[in-house]
C-alpha cells in the first residue's frame, strides 16, 4: 500500500477541494481518503506530498492520434478556401502516407504527450487507408508501452477505393473489437485499452457502409464514433442524397445509442438534437479544431443532453481545450459557464460516489501549481460560487503548471 501523505484533493465536477488529507492507494485502486491514514496503515510506505494537487486523470473524448507528426509538415499544400479542400489537400493525404512504423512512433508521442498534460484516457478515432488491417493493434502496443487508458476505432469511409475501402475498415474495427475481448479473458495485459466501431462522416458512408457498421456495432456489442455536420457540407450532402436529417439517417441503420460518440455537429438539426439527447448519446465538442478549420461555431452546446470535450487532433491538453472552449462560448454570447465545461470533462464516469472520493483506479494527476493563492482561493469559495470557484481553478492551472511534480496513471 501507497499514502499519499498531506495533499489537496481537488475533482473538477461535481467541485470539491479538500486540504491537508491522506489518500491510500493498494493495487492501483483509492481504498481511502482521510485524515492521518498512516495511522490507520501503519504498514504502508507512504510520500509526503507538501499540500501538492491531486486529481482524477482527464478524458480527451475525440482526439486522432495517426496525425501526431503532423506539427511542422513542409508539405506543398494548395489553398484551401473551405472545409472539404482542407480536407482534400492536407489531412487525407497525411492519412494516406502513414505506414506501420510511422503509425506507431506518431501513436507513442501523442501518448506520451497526453500523460505529459494530464489526460490519462483518450478516445482515439484513426484512420491510415494504407495501412488498415492490424493498424488499431499498432496503436493499442504503442497505448500499452506508454500506460494510457485509450478507445479506438478505425474511420471507416470509400473516400478513396469506394466498398472494398468501407469493407476493410469494418473488417479492422471488428477484429479488434474481437482481440481486445480475447485479451479481456486472457487476462495478460493491464486492461488499458478498448474498441468502438469508427466511421469518418455521413458524406463518405454510403447505406452499404451503414448496413455493414448496423452489422458491426450489434455484433461487437460497442458503440459508433462518427464525425458529423463539422460542416455545412455534410448536412447538404445528405439533404441532397437521402433527404434525411445527418443523425436521422444514422438511427435508420441503428447507430444513434448511449455508446455513440458524435464528434462536432455544428450545424446539427434541432430534431437531431432531440435524437441524439432522447438516444442518450454524446456529443464531443472540439473549440480548437473548429476554429483552426473556420468551420464555424457550434450555438447549441447548452441544449446538449451529454456534452464531452475533444481536440480532434490538437494534442491533448484538455486544461487548453476547455480554456478555448469557454472563451469561445463567451464570445459568440453562450450561456454557458466554467463549471459546465469542467463537467463535460468527465461526462459518462458518473457513479454513486463522485469521482475522486470513491475506489476507483488510481488514474490521478499531481502537480505543483505556480499560482500559490490557487488553493486558498478553492479551499474558502463558498458553495454558491461555484461558477467563480471552477473559474479560478481552471484558468489558474495548465499543463506547464508542473514543477517536480508529474502526471501520471496509477501512482
Amino acid at each position: 500500500m501507497l499514502i499519499l501523505k498531506n495533499v489537496t484533493a481537488v475533482q473538477l465536477h461535481p467541485a470539491k477541494v479538500q486540504e491537508g488529507v491522506d489518500i491510500a492507494i493498494e493495487n492501483d485502486v483509492i481504498v481511502a481518503i482521510g485524515d492521518a491514514l498512516t495511522q490507520r496503515y501503519p504498514d504502508a510506505s507512504y510520500k509526503e506530498m507538501h499540500g501538492r494537487i491531486v486529481m482524477p486523470g482527464i478524458v480527451c473524448s475525440h482526439n486522432h492520434f495517426y496525425s501526431g507528426l503532423s506539427r511542422g509538415i513542409m508539405a506543398n499544400i494548395a489553398p484551401c478556401p473551405d472545409f472539404i479542400s482542407t480536407l482534400k489537400n492536407l489531412w487525407w493525404r497525411l492519412d494516406r502516407a502513414l505506414d506501420e512504423e510511422s503509425l506507431y512512433y506518431s501513436g507513442l508521442i501523442c501518448s506520451l504527450e497526453a500523460i505529459k498534460s494530464g489526460c490519462t484516457s483518450v478516445i482515439d478515432h484513426h484512420a491510415s487507408p494504407a495501412y488498415i488491417g492490424g493498424s488499431l493493434s499498432t496503436l493499442r502496443d504503442a497505448f500499452l508501452k506508454v500506460g494510457l487508458r485509450a478507445m479506438t476505432c478505425f474511420e471507416t469511409t470509400d473516400r478513396n477505393s469506394g466498398i472494398k475501402e468501407l469493407q476493410e475498415g469494418v473488417e479492422e474495427n471488428i477484429r479488434f473489437a474481437r482481440q481486445i475481448d480475447e485479451a479481456k479473458k486472457a487476462a495478460t495485459e493491464p486492461y488499458l485499452v478498448e474498441a468502438h466501431i469508427g466511421a469518418h462522416a455521413p458524406f463518405t458512408v454510403p447505406d452499404a457502409g451503414l448496413e455493414m457498421l448496423r452489422e458491426a456495432v450489434k455484433s461487437t456489442g460497442r458503440g459508433l464514433h462518427i464525425h458529423a455536420a463539422e460542416d455545412l457540407y455534410d448536412v447538404s450532402y445528405s439533404h441532397h442524397w437521402y433527404g434525411k436529417d445527418l443523425l436521422a439517417r444514422l438511427a435508420q441503420f441503428d447507430l444513434i445509442d448511449s455508446k455513440t460518440l458524435v464528434a462536432h455537429g455544428l450545424y446539427l438539426s434541432k430534431d437531431d438534437i432531440a435524437l441524439l439527447n432522447q438516444r442518450d448519446a454524446f456529443l464531443v465538442h472540439n473549440a480548437r479544431s473548429n476554429m483552426n478549420n473556420h468551420v464555424g461555431y457550434n450555438h447549441h452546446l447548452s441544449d446538449i443532453r451529454n456534452l464531452a470535450l475533444g481536440t480532434d487532433g490538437i494534442g491533448s491538453d484538455m486544461f487548453e481545450e476547455m480554456k478555448f472552449a469557454f472563451f469561445k462560448h463567451r464570445d459568440a454570447g453562450g450561456p454557458l459557464w466554467p463549471d459546465s465545461f469542467a463537467k463535460a470533462l468527465a461526462n459518462g464516469n458518473e457513479t454513486d460516489e463522485p469521482q475522486l472520493w470513491r475506489e476507483i483506479w488510481a488514474s490521478g494527476s499531481r502537480l505543483q501549481s505556480r499560482f500559490n493563492h490557487l488553493r486558498l482561493q478553492l479551499a474558502n469559495a463558498a458553495a454558491g460560487r461555484q461558477y467563480r470557484r471552477a473559474y479560478r481553478f481552471r484558468y489558474g492551472l495548465r499543463q506547464r503548471s508542473q514543477r517536480d511534480g508529474q502526471w501520471c496513471d496509477g501512482l
